[in-house]
C-alpha cells in the first residue's frame, strides 16, 4: 500500500518539473532509504490526493514504523527530508532563474515562486487555512488576517529541545548556512529550500520566499553576512537598488530597534512582494517640500502612523533626503508631544517602503519610537493594554502597511462570541470570551438587529476597527490637531 503513494509522489515530481522522467529510479531509491525499505513495487496501482496527503501518508508509514515520532514537529523535519530528495540541486535553480530574469525579472520570479509551492517550501495546504477578509474605514481598506499557517508548539519537541546539546549552526534562521539543512527539534529542515544570490550594495545578498508567505510572494531578502539590521542611508539606498533590479516588487525593511523592530534584529534583511498594501493606496493629505530637494515630491500621507513620503526620478536624491530626514528623527525630542530621541536608550528610528511609480521612485519614511512607561511597559507606540485581546505583539514592516497579522488564537475566540452573542450567553462564563466582553459591550449597541447570518460579520467589521486603532496608537503623531502641528514641527526642524 505504501508504494503507491511512493509511486505517487515521484509522478508528481516529475509532473511539476522538480525532477526529470530519467531520475525517477534515482529519486524512488532515495525516498525508500529514508523510509528504511529495501523493497518496492513499481507495479502498484499509484495513490492519489495532493501533494500534503501523499506526504501525510508516507509521515503516518514512518511513525507506525518507528522511524519518526508521531507529532507535528518530527512529521514536519521528515516530509522536507522527503521532498528534499526530489528539489533540483541550487546550482539548477540559480541557471534556470538567471535565464528567465534575462528575458524578464516577473518571469524568473514567477518560476521561483511556482517551484517554492511546489516543493512544498511554502505549505499550500497551511497557508490555506489563513482567516482573511478586508476591512473599510477611515484609512481605506485594509487587511486582516488570523495567521493559522505556523503549526502550534509541539510539547514533545519542546521537551526534546531542552535536553538537546546548543547548537550553533546555522546562527539564525535567514542565514545562508539553512539551504539544505536538515533541521532539529528547536530549528525548521530546509532541505527543500533554495535560495537566489543578488548583487546589492557591490555585496552578496539573496532572495528566498517566506515559508507563512502573509501575502502574494512576500520575499526575503538577506545579508549572505550575519549582520545586524541597521536603518542608514545604505538601507535606503539598498532598498532603492532592489526596486530597480525587480520593478514589479515592493521592498521594505523593518525597523532597528527593539518594539518597534521585526522579530529577527540580529540579520539584516528586508521583506517584499507583489502586493499591493493599503498603505500604497494612501494619498498626499498635505505636501511638503525640502531645500535643496527641489526633484523630489514630498508629503505627508494620510495614515494612522506617521509617515513621509518621498517620490523621484532620482533613486541618489531619494537615498540623501530620506538619510536626512533619518539624521533628524535620531536626535529629535519634543516633550509637548512626547517625543523623546534618547532617555536610557535611544528611541527613534525609521520603517522604510520603497517601490516604483512607473519610472519613478517611492520611498515611504515611517516615523518609529519605541519608549516605554509604567503605564504603558510594552510601548507608548504600541497597541495599548485595551487592544491586547485582539492584538498584543510589535508591529512590524507588515502591519505598518496595513496587514493586520493577528494571533491563531482569535479563530476559536470570535467563533465562541459569535455564539455567546446570538444565544445571549454570558461571555463572562467562558475563556474564549471573557477576554472580549468589555469590547463586545462597548460595540453591541450600535447594532439593532445581530442574528446568526450577520454576527460573525459584525465581528469581523469590529475587528478591523480595532486594528485601525492598533495602528493609530503605533503613529508617533497623532491624528488630530495637536499632533498634526507636532508634525509640522518636526518636518520644520529637519
Amino acid at each position: 500500500m505504501i508504494d503507491s503513494y511512493i509511486k505517487a509522489l515521484i509522478t508528481y515530481a516529475v509532473n511539476h518539473g522538480l525532477i526529470e522522467e530519467s531520475d525517477m529510479v534515482y529519486c524512488t531509491n532515495n525516498i525508500l532509504a529514508l523510509l528504511k525499505k529495501d523493497a518496492y513495487d513499481n507495479s502498484c496501482n499509484e495513490a492519489s490526493g495532493e501533494i500534503n496527503e501523499l506526504l501525510d501518508a508516507l509521515c503516518d508509514y514512518a511513525a507506525e514504523n518507528g522511524i519518526i515520532e508521531d507529532s507535528i514537529t518530527y512529521r514536519d523535519l521528515f516530509d522536507t527530508a522527503l521532498m528534499g530528495a526530489l528539489t533540483p540541486r541550487p546550482s539548477q535553480v540559480i541557471e534556470k532563474f538567471k535565464s528567465l530574469y534575462a528575458d524578464s525579472p516577473e518571469k524568473a520570479t514567477d518560476y521561483y515562486y511556482t517551484l517554492s509551492g511546489d516543493t512544498n517550501y511554502i505549505r499550500r495546504d497551511r497557508i490555506a487555512k489563513i482567516l482573511k477578509w478586508q476591512h473599510n474605514g477611515d484609512y481605506g481598506t485594509i487587511d486582516i488576517t488570523v495567521n493559522l499557517s505556523k503549526p502550534e508548539k509541539d510539547p514533545k519537541a519542546i521537551a526534546a529541545a531542552k535536553n538537546a546539546p546548543q547548537s550553533g549552526y546555522p546562527k539564525c534562521q535567514l542565514c545562508r548556512e539553512c539551504e539544505g539543512y536538515a533541521g532539529r527539534v528547536d530549528f525548521p529542515a530546509r532541505q527543500n529550500h533554495r535560495i537566489i544570490p543578488i548583487t546589492i550594495d557591490n555585496s552578496g545578498w539573496f532572495m528566498q520566499y517566506s515559508p507563512y508567505v502573509y501575502y502574494n510572494e512576500h520575499c526575503i531578502v538577506f545579508n549572505g553576512a550575519h549582520t545586524p539590521m541597521k536603518i542608514d542611508k545604505a538601507a535606503f539606498s539598498k532598498l532603492l537598488e532592489f526596486v530597480t533590479l525587480f520593478p514589479h516588487y515592493f521592498i521594505g525593511s523593518n525597523a532597528d530597534l527593539p518594539i518597534v523592530g521585526g522579530s529577527i534584529l540580529s540579520h539584516e534583511h528586508f521583506q517584499g512582494g507583489r502586493y499591493e498594501f493599503a498603505m500604497e493606496r494612501a494619498p498626499i493629505e498635505k505636501e511638503i517640500s525640502f531645500a535643496g530637494f527641489e526633484n523630489v515630491s514630498a508629503g505627508i500621507v494620510k495614515w494612522p502612523m506617521s509617515t513621509i513620503r518621498l517620490l523621484s526620478d532620482s533613486r541618489e536624491s531619494l537615498a540623501e533626503l530620506a538619510d536626512k530626514i533619518l539624521n533628524a528623527w535620531r536626535g529629535y525630542t519634543d516633550e509637548s508631544a512626547f517625543i523623546f530621541a534618547h532617555t536610557d536608550a535611544p528611541h527613534n528610528t525609521i520603517t522604510p517602503i520603497a517601490r516604483r511609480r512607473g519610472e519613478k521612485y517611492e520611498l515611504d519614511l515611517v516615523l518609529r519610537n519605541n519608549i516605554t512607561t509604567e503605564e504603558h511597559p510594552l510601548g507608548v507606540y504600541h497597541p495599548h493594554a485595551e487592544l491586547h485581546h485582539i492584538k498584543k505583539e510589535n508591529i512590524g514592516l507588515i502591519e505598518v502597511m496595513g496587514l493586520a497579522v493577528l494571533p491563531p488564537r482569535l479563530k476559536d475566540e470570535l467563533e465562541a462570541l459569535a455564539d455567546a452573542i446570538v444565544n445571549g450567553k454570558d461571555l463572562l462564563a467562558d475563556n474564549k470570551t471573557a477576554l472580549h466582553a468589555e469590547w463586545v459591550k462597548d460595540f453591541i449597541g450600535n447594532h439593532s438587529d445581530i442574528n446568526s447570518e450577520n454576527v460573525m460579520d459584525i465581528l469581523k467589521a469590529e475587528v478591523g476597527k480595532v486594528f485601525a486603532t492598533v495602528l493609530e496608537h503605533a503613529g508617533v503623531f497623532k491624528r488630530d490637531e495637536a499632533g498634526f502641528a507636532a508634525f509640522m514641527r518636526f518636518i520644520e526642524s529637519v
